[in-house]
C-alpha cells in the first residue's frame, strides 16, 4: 500500500464513471431538452479508433458535438462508440475513457476536465492553524477570515 492516498486519480475514475453513465442513460433514451455534449479526446491514444482521414485532419485531439444526429451509442466499461455524421457520412468511432480530455453540457454550463494521471504529482495539502480555544465564550475565528480552496489549487 502506498503511503498518500491519490486524489486525482480517485476523482478521475468517479469523473469517468460519471460518464459512462450519463452515455449509458443517452443511448438508451436520447437527449433530454436542449442538453448536448462536446467531448475531446485525444486521437493518438491507442486504442482510438475513427476513420484514416479524421486522424489525418486531427492528428492530436478531436471534439465531438452530441446533439441532433447520433447512431449507435454504446457504452463498455473502458470506452464508448458511437456514429456520428461527419457531411452526410456516418462515420463509427470508439472512443476509451482514457482518452477524453474533457466533457461539456453547454446547456447547463456543466464540465469535465481531465488530466494525464500518468504525469500527475499528488501535492501537500497546505496546514491549517489550529485555533486552541482558552474560554468556551470566545469566538475561535474573526468572521471574514475564510479561506477558500480551489479544487485547481491541486492540480499540476
Amino acid at each position: 500500500m502506498s503511503d498518500t492516498i491519490n486524489y486525482g486519480l480517485l476523482m478521475h475514475r468517479a469523473m469517468r464513471g460519471l460518464m459512462s453513465e450519463l452515455l449509458t442513460e443517452i443511448g438508451k433514451n436520447g437527449l433530454p431538452g436542449n442538453h448536448h455534449f462536446f467531448i475531446t479526446f485525444d486521437t493518438r491514444h491507442p486504442d482510438v479508433a475513427i476513420a484514416d482521414w479524421l486522424r489525418e485532419r486531427y492528428p492530436e485531439e478531436m471534439t465531438l458535438v452530441i446533439q441532433h444526429w447520433f447512431e449507435n451509442l454504446e457504452v463498455m466499461d473502458d470506452h464508448f462508440s458511437i456514429t456520428l455524421n461527419f457531411g452526410n457520412n456516418p462515420e463509427p468511432l470508439v472512443i476509451p475513457f482514457e482518452s477524453v480530455l474533457t466533457f461539456v453540457d453547454p446547456s447547463v454550463e456543466f464540465g469535465l476536465r481531465f488530466e494525464d494521471q500518468e504525469d500527475a504529482k499528488i501535492e501537500e495539502i497546505p496546514e491549517s492553524p489550529m485555533v486552541e480555544l482558552e474560554d468556551d465564550d470566545e469566538d475561535p475565528a474573526p468572521k471574514g477570515d475564510a479561506e477558500v480552496v480551489s479544487l485547481d489549487s491541486f492540480r499540476k
